[in-house]
C-alpha cells in the first residue's frame, strides 16, 4: 500500500448558523485586519457581521467581484486594488470560485511569488496569512482541499495551484447558507462533488483512507440530490450535501480527480462552460468508459447510487450509468453539448487540449487516448 499525506483544515465547525461563531473564531486569533472575498449574494449576510466583528476590533474589507468563474487576471486586479492595506487574515464565504480567489489571495500577501509560478503540484512556497474558507454551496469541496482552480487567459485552459499550503486554517460549513441557492446551482455543484467521490473511489491512486469519505460521500450526494433541488430547504437534505461536499474536497488532496474533470476543463476555458455542469454532461460517459478498467469497484459505486447490489456486477454498472443520466434529467441538467450550443466541430481541439492535463488523466483507471477522448465528447451530441 503506498504511503498517503493528508493535509485537512486546522479546525472545522459544522451545524446551521456556524457562520456567527466567525468573530469569535477570528478574535481568538489575534485577527485584527480581515479581508473578506464574498459572493454578491451573501452580502447581506457578510454586512450582518460587521458589527460583530467591530465589537471584537476587527476591520474588515469586503471585495465581492467575483461574478464568474475566476481567472488569473481577476486575482491581480484584486490585489493590486488593496493598495498595500494591512491584513492578517482573508475569509473566502461563497462557492468554490470565491473561495479559489480567497486562497490565491492568502497565499500572495507577503509572497514574492508570481500566480504563474505558484501554478502546479507543490510548486507555492508558502502562505502566512490566516485562511478562512465557508462555502454557500455543496459542490466544489474547496473548502477542505488543497486546490486552487484559476482560467489562464492566454491559453484559455484552467490551471490549477495543489498545495497543502492552500488547506485552510478555519473552515465554517453551515448548510443555512446553501438554502438559497437556485435549483440549478444545486443540481450542478452536488453533481460535480459527486464527480470527486467517484472520481477518487475509481482512481488508479485510491486509498482505502480516502475510500471511506469517498464512498460515503457518493450515497450521502446521491440520496438528497432531488430533495434539495426540489426544495430548497429541506435541512437534512442540504446537511448530507454539505457533507457530501466536504468529504469530495478531502478526496481532491490525496487522490484527485481523473478523466472527467480532465474532459471538462477544455469546455470551461473554451466555452465558458460552468465546471459542474460541465462535469455533469461528462459523468455518465467518462463512468461507462472506465467501468471496464475496475468493474468491482464500479459496482461498489452503483450501490451506493442506490442500484440493488443482488444483480451481477456488469448489470449494476449498467443500471448505474442510467442511474446517473437519470439525475441529470430529472435536475434538468443537459445531458449533450448540443443543448450548450457547442458544435461536433469543435472536438477536435477539445480533445486535443483535454490530453494536456495529464495531471488528472495519469490517475484515470483506464488509459484514455486522443481518440478515446474524441469518442467521448462525440457521444454528447
Amino acid at each position: 500500500m503506498r504511503q498517503l499525506s493528508i493535509s485537512q483544515p486546522r479546525k472545522v465547525l459544522f451545524g446551521e448558523n456556524a457562520l456567527l461563531q466567525l468573530p469569535d473564531e477570528l478574535k481568538n486569533m489575534g485577527i485584527k485586519n480581515l479581508l473578506c472575498i464574498i459572493a454578491s449574494p451573501l452580502r447581506n449576510i457578510a454586512s450582518g457581521l460587521l458589527p460583530a466583528l467591530e465589537a471584537n476590533d476587527i476591520s474588515a474589507i469586503l471585495i465581492d467581484p467575483i461574478q464568474k468563474e475566476p481567472t488569473i487576471n481577476d486575482v491581480e486586479a484584486i490585489l493590486a486594488s488593496l493598495n498595500k492595506q494591512p491584513i492578517d487574515a482573508v475569509a473566502g464565504i461563497g462557492g468554490g470560485s470565491v473561495m479559489d480567489v480567497a486562497k490565491v489571495i492568502a497565499a500572495k500577501i507577503n509572497n514574492r511569488q508570481s500566480i504563474t509560478e505558484m501554478i502546479g503540484i507543490g510548486n507555492l512556497n508558502g502562505r502566512s496569512t490566516f485562511l478562512a474558507c465557508i462555502p454557500s454551496t455543496s459542490g466544489t469541496g474547496s473548502e477542505s482541499s488543497p486546490n486552487s482552480i484559476l482560467l489562464d487567459e492566454t491559453d484559455n485552459m484552467k490551471k490549477g495551484i495543489i498545495s497543502p499550503f492552500l488547506v485552510p486554517d478555519l473552515v465554517i460549513v453551515d448548510p443555512v447558507l446553501t438554502v438559497g441557492m437556485p435549483p440549478s446551482i444545486t443540481a450542478e455543484t452536488g453533481i460535480d462533488a459527486l464527480c470527486h467521490c467517484i472520481e477518487a473511489y475509481t482512481n488508479k491512486f485510491a486509498h482505502p483512507l480516502i475510500d471511506l469519505y469517498a464512498l460515503e460521500g457518493v450515497r450521502l450526494i446521491a440520496g438528497s440530490l432531488l430533495r434539495a433541488y426540489h426544495d430548497g430547504t429541506d435541512m437534512q437534505a442540504r446537511t448530507n450535501l454539505s457533507i457530501g461536499s466536504y468529504y469530495g474536497g478531502l478526496c481532491l488532496g490525496p487522490v484527485n480527480t481523473s478523466a472527467v474533470h480532465a474532459l471538462s476543463y477544455p469546455l470551461g476555458g473554451e466555452f465558458h462552460i460552468p465546471h459542474g455542469l460541465a462535469n455533469a454532461i461528462l459523468l455518465p460517459a467518462v463512468f461507462e468508459f472506465n467501468a471496464p478498467a475496475d468493474v468491482k469497484k464500479h459496482a461498489q459505486i452503483a450501490a451506493a447510487l442506490g442500484v440493488d447490489s443482488s444483480l451481477p456486477e456488469t448489470a449494476m454498472i449498467r443500471q448505474a450509468v442510467e442511474k446517473l443520466t437519470e439525475l441529470l434529467v430529472s435536475c434538468n441538467v443537459p445531458t449533450k453539448l448540443s443543448a450548450l450550443g457547442i458544435d461536433k466541430s469543435s472536438v477536435d481541439g477539445l480533445a486535443t487540449k483535454a490530453m494536456g492535463v495529464q495531471r488528472l488523466l495519469k490517475n484515470n483507471p483506464r488509459e484514455l487516448t486522443l481518440e478515446d477522448a474524441k469518442s467521448i465528447y462525440h457521444k454528447l451530441f
